[in-house]
């Protein structure tokens, strides 16, 4: 099983798809029937007539504002925000969690709390490999090598974006499980906290002696925009789940605040770490 979902095997601006021509298509036709132009629809929607153009002729993938904006416009039928969660555009990387990578990679607060794996944002090289080669169906040594590379890139957020504040919150079993042997366990260890000694990054640990605590309903994502509007990201095995509901993320808001207060503090648990570190 692998997290953060299925990473690109390409580079660089991802080709059109059938699912964003489709989706294009059905836009432009419920538009046309709405007796819209192009501009008169991007004004209402607030976008140019440009990337209306671009939606329309599947080059662009449709943002989550792009897709409720649409939606209002024409008519509220559910088609859209329905079908939005299918599109794909760049090979490998799995449609349900395209549009999160997307609002991940300008977003100014990103929050993570995990009990399955470690994050593909903390994870190490021989951490993530071990992670790829276990995958069922297997993967050839092309399809593992480009996974690394993929999310060695989306690693970059941490250090590229030092105005963007990053929250993990990680159960302690992550790394008592030892994934990937004691060396892979001691660098990743050494990696997680060299990380958190970032400005912009906490680190805590959720202790396993913790009778109970506001997460056990599963790992969950939450992140703000640029604009300061909150999405929630949800995933299980080869699924996920973009949540833009307000009401459902500031119960996972709420959830994630409780978690912070139940885990260890940022002293405490680099203190935890670096003690297992010495255990191994």
């Amino acid at each position: 099983m692998a997290v953060d979902g299925q990473v690109s095997t390409g580079s660089g601006e991802p080709e059109t798809s059938d699912s964003l021509r489709t989706f294009g298509a059905v836009v432009q036709a419920l538009r046309e029937f709405n007796g819209l132009s192009r501009e008169e629809f991007g004004a209402l929607v607030g976008f140019s007539k440009h990337t209306v153009a671009s939606v329309e002729l599947g080059r662009r993938m449709p943002d989550v504002d792009f897709v409720e904006a649409a939606e209002r416009v024409l008519g509220n039928t559910g088609a859209l925000r329905a079908a939005a969660p299918y599109l794909a555009r760049k090979p490998g990387l799995a449609a349900w969690f395209r549009q999160w990578a997307r609002l991940e990679s300008r977003a100014s607060t990103l929050y993570s709390y995990e009990c399955r794996l470690i994050p593909g944002l903390l994870q190490t090289e021989a951490y993530a490999r071990t992670l790829f080669r276990n995958q069922l169906p297997p993967l050839d040594d092309a399809q593992v090598e480009a996974q690394w590379v993929e999310r060695a890139r989306r690693q970059q957020l941490l250090t590229e974006r030092p105005n963007t504040a990053f929250s993990f919150i990680l159960e302690e079993h992550l790394f008592r499980r030892g994934t990937g042997g004691l060396e892979v366990t001691r660098g990743l260890i050494d990696h997680v906290l060299g990380i958190g000694e970032l400005r912009n990054v906490e680190v805590q640990i959720m202790p396993t002696a913790q009778e109970a605590h506001a997460g056990l309903d599963g790992p969950m994502r939450l992140l703000e925009t640029p604009e300061n509007k909150w999405f929630a990201y949800c995933e299980g095995q080869e699924s996920g789940h973009l949540i833009a509901d307000r009401q459902v993320v500031s119960m996972l808001q709420m959830r994630y605040a409780r978690m912070r207060s139940q885990a260890l503090t940022l002293r405490d648990s680099t203190g935890l770490l670096q003690r297992m570190r010495g255990d191994l």
